[in-house]
This record gives C-alpha cells, structure tokens and sequence, in this order.
C-alpha cells in the first residue's frame, strides 16, 4: 500500500469486494504496515471510534467520545515511532452517516513530521458514492485520492470464471455446455455471486438427472422462480446482454422475460 489519500473502492453487491479485501490482507507488508478492519461500520462517529478501538485493540473501557479520539490518536503515534504506518480499512462504508465520514477525515488529517498517521481506505455499495456527492463532504471527497469500482464480469470473463471455479473444485471435465454458460451470464449479469450460486444449484440438478453436463434447460430451470434472490440481467447494460438474449430467444423459440 503506497502512502496516499482516502482510497474508496465500491461495487455491487456480491461483486467480489470481500474477495478483493481477503486478498489485500493477504499481501500487505506486516513489518511496516498495522492494519485494522471495521466490516460493520454503522451509524454516529462515536459507534465508529468504538469499532476503530477494537479493531486496532485498543484499551477503551469507560472512554468518552475525546477520550477514544485521543486513545486512537496517542496509538497512531506510537504506530509512528515505531515506523509502521496506520491502515484502516472500512467495510459496507455506504452505512456511515454522512457527519461520521467527515469527522473521520478530520482524524485521518492527524500528522508528524508531514506524514499522514492514518491511511483509510472505504469499501462499500455504489450508495457510497453518492454521499461522498453531498456538499456538506466536500472536503472529504477533495482528499479522495483513488477510486475504484468493481465491474461486473463480461462473457469471456463469465466463461473463464466457471472453467477457474470447476478446476479449482477438482474437475478437469466440461460441466456447462456453451449456451448454459450463456444463460448464466445472462441471468447473473456477471455478478460473480449470482454465477456461483446459479453453478451451484445447476450442478445440483444435474446430478439429480444423471446428467454429464449442464444444458441450457437445466440452467434455465435453475434461473426459474429465483428474481427475489437478485437475478436480473436487465441490471448488466454491458452490449453483450442484448446480443445474448438474441441468441438465447432463437435457440429456445420463446421470448425471455
């Protein structure tokens, strides 16, 4: 992690955020670097210093609002002289009420020596965007200083995803015919998720068919009663979509709803 600004990354959800964030802790550098996670951030400030408290497990029994705050404070310094840098990651940060982000960037904006003793980064749902839009966050959002949104996967990125899944599971077989990984794609809309969970319950009732593969019937029967668990292609605008459901349409003989 280079040393920067207020780092936002946002995506759908089951877009792989958690994933990304798994793999972000298994890379850092622990020698120079402590790094605390908040993976329920809610609410007022004082909620957040609690989470901050226990996230860096730090002492804060009986502590009033300022006497978290200088808790926190009196932690990065020490961090600091020790010549480890403070990361605080925040999970599902579209739950923050607004006041809280910008209490939070004045205590990012606590220095020595000219370096910044809390690095923060936001992870949260597309929502999180929009607050940090809010006038009354102007500031906070002038020292955002890298962001990132997690695209859903395209087709070839869908296809490549289930083969990576099935050979990770032990499989070096072809389990999904073509035109089901296109339903999949289609109904998942990419969302990574959707297309493990779609896989799952496919595979599933193959299995209960005696089946080698997924067909597309099986695939469109997994899909079948399922828009309350997310499933809806119309979500995807990616140019695929449109060329997908043609092709789908004209192998099935009947339109997609």
């Amino acid at each position: 992690l280079e040393q920067t600004g207020i780092t936002v990354i946002t995506g759908e959800v089951g877009s792989g955020k958690t994933t990304l964030l798994r793999l972000l802790l298994q890379r850092i550098d622990y020698e120079k670097l402590t790094v605390g996670v908040v993976n329920n951030a809610h609410g007022n400030f004082q909620e957040l210093l609690e989470w901050m408290g226990a996230a860096f497990e730090v002492p804060q029994e009986g502590l009033s609002k300022i006497g978290h705050h200088q808790a926190l404070q009196r932690f990065m310094v020490d961090e600091f002289n020790k010549g480890k840098r403070v990361v605080l990651i925040i999970d599902e940060a579209q739950n923050i009420e607004p006041d809280a982000l910008e209490e939070l960037r004045l205590l990012s904006n606590i220095n020595a020596d000219k370096h910044q003793l809390l690095q923060l980064i936001l992870v949260g749902q597309p929502e999180l965007l929009e607050t940090l839009r809010e006038p009354g966050l102007r500031q906070f959002a002038q020292r955002v200083s890298t962001e990132f949104h997690i695209q859903p996967l395209n087709l070839k990125e869908t296809m490549a995803y289930i083969r990576h899944r099935v050979r990770v599971a032990g499989s070096e077989e072809t389990l999904f015919e073509q035109p089901a990984q296109l339903a999949i794609y289609y109904f998942s809309g990419g969302v990574p998720r959707l297309i493990n969970t779609i896989c799952d319950q496919a595979l599933a009732l193959a299995y209960g068919v005696d089946a080698k593969q997924v067909s597309l019937a099986l695939a469109l029967e997994t899909v079948k009663g399922k828009k309350i668990g997310g499933i809806n292609p119309h979500k995807n605008t990616h140019p695929d979509m449109e060329k997908i459901r043609i092709l789908l349409e004209k192998s099935l003989k009947t339109e997609l709803t």
